[in-house]
């Protein structure tokens, strides 16, 4: 299935449903007085987020959705039933934008999470309840107002533990072949990738996480340049950042000027995302000698400044992958147990029953 992560929709809601004008009319019963019911609701439009869904491509194929219109008033005190809601699945973690007004309407990032995004019109009223002491036969109704009507934009924002950065041919999708079950290409040419893979690393039961294979980024991604621009988005929602970098490259040139070029390129788009944990994967150490990686890596990591955690890796051979993962996941074993003692409540032993001495 394509990949899509942006689309425009238009959404309906349904209208509400008149009044009715209507008197009571039985045998012996000449002046019944109004008995017109109210019109019904109109349905509105829900999104719910659906974990199953990760692209919104049916939303190239299908572009309206309309709630169903309430139903008329009628006679007898009968209300008119109220339209049913119109619910669509999108992926977890659509954000959905007014098109006109470019206003952030919602984002959903859990799995069930619904938004109403279009509120039915409400029912007119019969003539029933414009009865009184000087108008006893009103034929005054009113009609149902509308439903929203309302030009959507959604973006999706793909929900990943750890999101890979590096520049075109960094072995990027190598390492999300090496580390989980996802099979993106490969190949020796750049942008190979073209759009996001999401995989699941798996240390043990009940411990993963899921890891985003980003499309290269290349100077000028940030102003539109190659694709960076269209999934720059996507690594704003990781939670640690895995920045690759070829340890020898080829053609002779310096590593350090790509990480300093990516850098710059987070930073224009979102400075946020600079403040992100960031870890530094030396990748390609297999095209070394064994004696000569760790001083070159050690001349590269120098040469940035490198703060955070590095590692010397060769996503072909696998070797030193299994390392990366384990300190992924104890990174964020650690970071759930801080979250659980800050949210935690201080409960405090009431003096009162407290153990006494006797």
């Amino acid at each position: 299935m394509k990949f899509v992560d942006e689309a425009t929709m238009r959404v309906q809601a349904g209208d509400g449903g008149n009044g009715c004008v209507s008197f009571r009319r039985e045998k012996f019963i000449p002046f019944g007085g109004p008995d017109g019911g109210d019109g019904g609701a109109g349905g509105s439009v829900w999104l719910e987020a659906d974990e199953n869904l990760n692209t919104l491509v049916d939303f190239r194929h299908q572009r309206i959705f309309r709630a169903q219109r309430g139903q008329d008033g009628r006679g007898k005190q009968m209300t008119g039933r109220s339209g049913e809601d119109r619910v669509i699945r999108v992926p977890v973690g659509t954000m959905v934008i007014n098109q006109d007004t470019r206003e952030l309407i919602g984002d959903l990032i859990d799995h069930g999470q619904r938004l109403k995004v279009a509120q039915g019109g409400r029912g007119g009223r019969g003539n029933i309840n414009f009865k009184s002491s000087v108008n006893r036969a009103p034929r005054r109704s009113t009609p149902g107002t509308p439903g929203d009507d309302r030009e959507l934009h959604f973006e999706l924002k793909l929900l990943a533990d750890v999101g890979l950065l590096g520049f075109p041919n960094a072995g990027k999708s190598t390492f999300i072949r090496a580390v989980s079950a996802a099979t993106p290409r490969v190949a020796d040419y750049p942008f190979t990738t073209l759009h996001p893979h999401l995989g699941v690393v798996r240390i043990e039961a009940h411990r993963s996480f899921v890891i985003a294979d980003i499309p290269g980024l290349i100077e000028g991604a940030a102003e539109g340049a190659g694709l960076g621009l269209q999934f720059l988005k996507h690594v704003s929602r990781t939670r640690l950042l895995l920045h690759l970098v070829d340890i020898a490259p080829i053609d002779g040139s310096d590593p350090v000027p790509q990480v300093r070029a990516i850098e710059a390129e987070l930073r224009q788009y979102d400075p946020a995302l600079m403040d992100k944990p960031r870890w530094l994967l030396l990748n390609k150490a297999d095209l070394l000698a064994t004696e000569d990686r760790q001083q070159r890596a050690q001349d590269i990591v120098q040469a940035l400044e490198w703060q955070a955690p590095w590692f010397v890796i060769s996503a072909v051979s696998r070797e030193g992958t299994r390392e990366v993962c384990l300190a992924a996941q104890s990174y964020f074993d650690e970071e759930r147990s801080r979250q659980l003692e800050v949210s935690s409540p201080d409960i405090r032993l009431d003096p009162r029953f407290a153990d006494r001495d006797e």
